[in-house]
């Protein structure tokens, strides 16, 4: 039997999100040591002293099934962002909100809307719930102002009738553009009340202030807004899965109804609680990734090498070239990046921030890549 005829069509034509090459199957694949991931957009500073502590504290509760309702964790979220505990929804992550959120609102006679060189995610939740997918030209490159980054009167044009939601990432993973906060706010007051508008700010707390929207007051202005961020990146918690949304309460009850109840366990919840308590992390955290895509820059600059500008913490260079043969030869050299070519980048590579030492690792392999090794 064919099974997959008995898949529904959006999963039927699906093509599974490809995470950052880990470092043990590299290391397998080529009997090598030491090898460097600057692929996964992760904190090189790990989680903080007092989340690791607060993990050793939770230990014996492992045999405990976790609060289903996670109300420490949506307590303190509501807390630090001065909402009520009913304007919270958890996820494991939050590409699982993302998902919630399809299910939620989408159906097989509805279309979402995205930008190009969107976050792989939004077109998988899409395709699988088996709604169109509507994707808005971004920026060309040759764009004064922001290449590559969202054209948000294109986005505004494909929302139509059947349009239930809009996805929009700021800044936007894999280009690390972004939205001034006055033009963000003008495009949300354009978008019909009856048309959900996903924020992603996965990469938020990476912000410049200059440029951090006020996205959260912004909820009481626009009822259709959902706020989506995570846990995973200025906290460090990527192994443990944890992300949230922030909405009107009406719309946090929708999505907790096709929540799992136990999607957050409780380790998880332990550290996301824990994390919110230390903004010295946070701090230092900000501090090395302005320094590390500073070093970044300059080497590309050494090296020749365009690359988007960006206040994630990552950033994504062109190679001027094919980049998957580039992307290979690095694998040699023990360090992995992120070739980006299922975005329409081929000539392009993701690069993670680092500490200083990875970041000028990478820099050296990538010389070495492009020029050949040097002599001694």
């Amino acid at each position: 039997m064919a099974y997959k005829e008995l898949a529904t069509k959006g999963v039927q034509g699906l093509t599974p999100y490809l995470p950052g090459k880990p470092v043990e199957e590299l290391e397998r694949e080529l009997g090598i040591t030491h090898s460097l991931k600057l692929a996964s957009n992760e904190n090189p500073l790990g989680p903080s002293a007092s989340v690791q502590k607060a993990l050793i504290t939770a230990l014996p509760l492992l045999h405990l099934y976790p609060d289903g309702s996670a109300h420490n964790l949506r307590h303190k979220l509501a807390q630090v962002h001065g909402l009520d505990m009913q304007q919270v929804t958890l996820g494991n992550g939050s590409n699982d909100v993302l998902e919630l959120i399809a299910r939620t609102f989408l159906t097989e006679q509805s279309s979402a809307v995205f930008s190009e060189y969107a976050f792989a995610v939004y077109p998988i939740v899409v395709q699988a719930v088996g709604a169109q997918a509507k994707v808005a030209n971004a920026y060309p490159v040759d764009h004064s102002s922001m290449p590559y980054g969202h054209d948000l009167d294109a986005m505004l044009s494909c929302i139509d009738k059947n349009t239930k939601v809009v996805f929009l990432a700021n800044p936007n993973n894999p280009t690390g553009t972004w939205i001034e906060p006055a033009v963000l706010h003008e495009f949300l007051t354009k978008v019909d009340a009856n048309v959900v508008v996903v924020l992603d700010e996965a990469y938020f707390e990476y912000m410049p202030d200059s440029l951090k929207p006020d996205s959260i007051n912004w909820l009481n202005l626009f009822p259709n807004l959902i706020i989506t961020r995570t846990f995973s990146k200025i906290h460090a918690l990527a192994g443990l899965r944890v992300g949230y949304a922030l909405s009107n309460a009406e719309i946090a009850d929708l999505l907790n109804r096709v929540r799992q109840p136990f999607n957050v366990n409780t380790m998880a919840q332990v550290a996301a609680c824990a994390a919110l308590d230390d903004e010295t992390h946070v701090v230092q955290s900000v501090m090395i990734n302005t320094q590390g895509l500073k070093q970044l820059m300059i080497g590309f600059d050494e090296l020749g090498l365009n690359y988007i500008q960006s206040i994630g913490n990552f950033i994504t260079v062109d190679m001027n070239q094919p980049a998957a043969p580039l992307y290979d030869a690095l694998l040699h050299e023990g360090v992995i990046v992120r070739p980006v070519a299922n975005y329409g980048l081929a000539n392009h590579l993701r690069i993670t921030v680092g500490s200083y030492q990875q970041n000028d690792r990478v820099l050296r392999a990538l010389d070495s890549v492009l020029n050949g090794p040097a002599n001694d």
